[in-house]
């Protein structure tokens, strides 16, 4: 029998001591630190291997050999892409999401197309094997060689899984997972972390590809301690509004491709439909131009993508308000104050509402010209040639500054039927792109007077 101690981990962040207090002293949570009996594991069976599944030795960096990481096609082209160009064996595929967004349908469908030439295994821990057999009869996929198993103790599926031996494994999901050597409820901190450390363990050693569903709180992160996302290869956000029928994929951690990749789906009846043109649903296109909208090009990871900016500005019945709807509210803020001190124009007691029309969150400074001409636009009632995109970044001293890739962005523009564009001077190409004219400009007056 194994000998069982007490430990107290902190729920919060996961933080292990030796005794009970009332506030955490990592995260300086209050009444989060609860008692835990754990199993004693001698360190000849439980910690001989680390994460990556090999004992650690020491080598000379220079003598140990690489080659590129073979990748797997997983059928859906825009989740190769988030993924850096497939999947890799042997790596472990973090996928989290609200509820309802589509994360086991998407590995579903993903895991059906795999299993037509490669040994795959579903194992669920939510649902029951009659629930995952009638979502892929109702999305039509091929169901006659994927095997699936119910479980959540982390000991039989990782037994189970030595003797089928599949390439593809998914685990649906972490939260319901748990282990023997604990005594803990599934869901808790130490369960997860222990569950996915025993996991990505025998992922690493066998060179089994793995996918793990992961829940998300109410603010969006997901739940669990965040050491879950430090094990794992690759952590994928499923993004998306719930009216809305288009669903975004972006890699926040990728070790073998770019970060910040993002892939644009569709919800259907048949499950999710790859969108290779995101550009399209994004731009609106008006019968007359309107005031307060403005197309802007911004970057997700390899790809420039034309999105359309927003802005409503009116007069305020009581506390000007600032409201940002996929931007930085806080930068919103800002760039009014620069669009008063060195534009001259003032939105003093007026309500200002920016928007990015199709739900995308743009996390670069690029939009920063596009959401100062669409709130001059909007209070000034002119509408902007629908002919129209900018891109660039605004300093404080009012300077319009470069952003990576201007001459990518220009050529999405163009080849969109775009033929005038307002840029940074420093974006401005050497050689002309045919069908577009770019306009560069260096202070916020200059952008102002160009329009």
């Amino acid at each position: 029998m194994a000998k069982v101690r007490s430990v107290y981990v902190c729920s919060a962040c996961g933080t292990e001591s030796s005794k009970w207090g009332g506030q955490c002293a990592d995260c300086g949570e209050w009444n989060t630190i609860a008692e835990q009996q754990r199993a004693i594991v001698s360190k000849a069976v439980g910690r001989a291997v680390g994460y990556a599944g090999t004992a650690a030795q020491v080598s000379v960096l220079d003598a140990i050999a690489t080659e590129d990481a073979p990748r797997i096609a997983t059928g859906l082209s825009e989740l190769d892409r988030v993924l850096g160009g497939g999947l890799v064996t042997g790596s472990v595929v973090l996928i989290g999401g609200d509820p309802g967004i589509g994360k086991s349908t998407i590995l579903l469908q993903t895991l059906t197309h795999l299993a037509q030439t490669l040994p795959a295994l579903y194992i669920t821990g939510e649902e029951s094997l009659s629930q995952v057999a009638m979502r892929g009869r109702r999305l039509e996929l091929p169901l006659n060689k994927l095997r699936v198993m119910a479980e959540t103790q982390v000991e039989t599926i990782i037994a189970t899984a030595e003797q089928e031996r599949p390439r593809i494994l998914v685990v649906d999901s972490i939260q319901t997972l748990y282990t023997d050597s604990l005594t803990s409820a599934p869901g808790g901190v130490s369960q997860i972390r222990e569950s996915a450390a025993l996991l990505t363990r025998y992922a690493k050693r066998s060179g089994c590809a793995l996918f793990l569903v992961g829940h998300v709180t109410k603010e969006g992160a997901l739940a669990g301690p965040r050491v879950l996302e430090h094990m794992v290869d690759c952590v994928l956000y499923f993004e998306g509004e719930a009216d809305s029928r288009f669903r975004l994929i972006r890699a926040v951690k990728n070790r073998f491709g770019a970060v910040n990749e993002l892939g644009v789906f569709a919800m259907t009846d048949r499950g999710l439909r790859e969108v290779s043109n995101p550009s399209a649903i994004f731009l609106s296109r008006y019968d007359q131009p309107i005031p307060g909208s403005v197309v802007m090009i911004t970057r997700e990871g390899t790809r420039p993508l034309l999105v359309e900016v927003q802005a409503l500005v009116d007069d305020a019945f009581s506390n000007p308000r600032r409201v940002a709807v996929g931007l930085d509210q806080n930068r919103l803020a800002m760039l009014l104050a620069v669009l008063h001190r060195h534009g001259g124009i003032s939105s003093q007691g007026q309500d200002v509402f920016v928007n990015v029309v199709g739900g995308v969150k743009v996390l670069e400074t690029g939009s920063d010209l596009a959401v100062v001409l669409a709130v001059t636009s909007s209070l000034r009632g002119q509408a902007l040639d629908s002919d129209l995109v900018v891109f660039g970044e605004i300093g404080l001293s009012g300077e319009i500054r470069p952003v990576p890739n201007g001459q990518e962005r220009l050529k999405e523009a163009a080849k969109h039927g775009f033929t005038r564009a307002i840029v940074p001077r420093g974006n401005v190409p050497k050689q002309a792109i045919e069908g577009i004219k770019v306009v560069g400009v260096g202070r916020l007056s200059e952008a102002l007077d160009a329009l």
